[in-house]
């Protein structure tokens, strides 16, 4: 583990859900195919992750059946979860036999409870039809053998004396665990402490789970809020990815939980290549600034920064798989050259002619160089004079 400060008392590990492979199945624009589900499978099992979540699947709608079968394939059928949205007993009944059909050995029956929710996709605000609902389909989900996960959608702005209710139903029903959904990101950290610790004393065996948007930035606090007030797990994306602001960011998620509460159980090595590969695959950039994984973490300008990272940085980049380097724009000067080149490279050169034709040359004003590059200039720069005949004096 990097010798980092800050870190408060360990706690025991939260398990992690990934929901990347099912949350973007709303999200504009973007669609994974099964090769997608079984690279990003793949390297989710690689840093540890608990859970891959994939597919919402129904007995009218099968087409993404295909790709939680994937999943299962690469991460096995006790770490693959499906999602069923829950309108109607009857409903659910059938749609299980897709659920059943992709070999995945979890299911999560997602069920709107706020008052706007429900009223929009049930047809009742009744607080008596959704606890009914919540009963019967977790009973029925349960004699077919999967392990289930229940939820309320729009949790959030749900009065929290109904979930109470409602979670010690589901948990009385045989449900594995209850997932908070904050789908309008409308919760502060302290809030969702709070809200947590009431619904973790009314779930009995039942484990809590929380699932963020990020619209307002809060997730990964409200994530961690969440850990530190009972909730056994967690529900992330690879980079956020997902409707309304994004979900929570796996990568920051796990790196918070290394530096601020000792926990190690999960392999952060792989993050960088997992964010790469789903931004490349959803056709999206991966974020420049954004989190430890992100392009421009650990590029630099500044001599005294490249020189003594230790001062800068709380985790090493090679800890989550990135990489450290040099990126100079507009600010390129002699000085610059002389602090990061070697002098091998330099050696022969006129330092300040060289950095006023690298800059000349710059297709633009806001044109960037690495380290590699100005390296490479600078060298053909010295080719060019040492190939260059002296002027003759006559």
């Amino acid at each position: 583990m990097d010798d980092v400060g800050g870190r408060g008392a360990a706690l025991a590990s939260p398990k992690i859900s990934d929901a990347t492979l099912r949350d973007t199945a709303h999200m504009a624009g973007v669609a994974f195919d099964v090769d997608d589900a079984r690279v990003l499978a793949g390297l989710l099992c690689d840093v540890g992750v608990d859970i891959v979540e994939a597919g919402i699947v129904s007995a009218n709608d099968r087409s993404e059946v295909p790709l939680v079968q994937a999943v299962v394939d690469v991460a096995g059928r006790e770490r693959t979860k499906t999602v069923i949205l829950a309108r109607s007993r009857k409903q659910v009944e059938a749609d299980l036999d897709a659920a059943l059909e992709t070999g995945a050995g979890n299911v999560m029956l997602s069920i709107p409870t706020s008052p706007t929710h429900a009223l929009l996709k049930l047809g009742t605000d009744s607080r008596q039809r959704i606890v009914m609902l919540a009963r019967r389909t977790i009973e029925a989900a349960a004699a077919v053998g999967l392990s289930v996960t229940f939820t309320a959608e729009d949790g959030a702005r749900t009065d929290p004396a109904f979930l109470e209710e409602y979670v010690a139903a589901g948990a009385e029903a045989g449900a594995d665990r209850f997932r908070l959904a904050e789908t309008v990101s409308s919760l502060a950290p302290r809030d969702v402490e709070s809200l947590i610790a009431r619904l973790v004393a009314v779930s009995g065996d039942t484990e809590v789970e929380m699932h963020s948007h990020n619209m307002l930035g809060l997730s990964v606090a409200n994530t961690l809020a969440a850990v530190d007030a009972g909730a056994a797990w967690v529900s992330c994306t690879i980079d956020g990815l997902g409707e309304r602001g994004g979900n929570t960011p796996l990568a920051e998620v796990l790196c918070v939980l290394h530096v601020l509460r000792g926990v190690d159980r999960y392999n952060l090595q792989p993050l960088t290549e997992l964010s790469r590969e789903a931004a490349a695959r959803a056709g999206l950039r991966s974020s420049a600034t954004t989190g430890p994984t992100a392009e421009l973490s650990y590029q630099y300008e500044i001599p005294g920064q490249v020189r003594n990272p230790g001062a800068f940085e709380l985790l090493k980049p090679e800890t989550v798989g990135n990489t450290r380097g040099v990126r100079i724009g507009s600010r390129l000067k002699p000085s610059l050259l002389e602090a990061f080149l070697s002098p091998e490279t330099l050696d022969g050169v006129d330092v300040e002619e060289v950095t006023d034709r690298i800059r000349e040359s710059a297709p633009h004003d806001k044109h960037v160089w690495d380290l590699e590059t100005l390296d490479e200039l600078v060298r053909a720069h010295r080719r060019e004079q040492q190939a260059s005949p002296p002027t003759s004096v006559r």
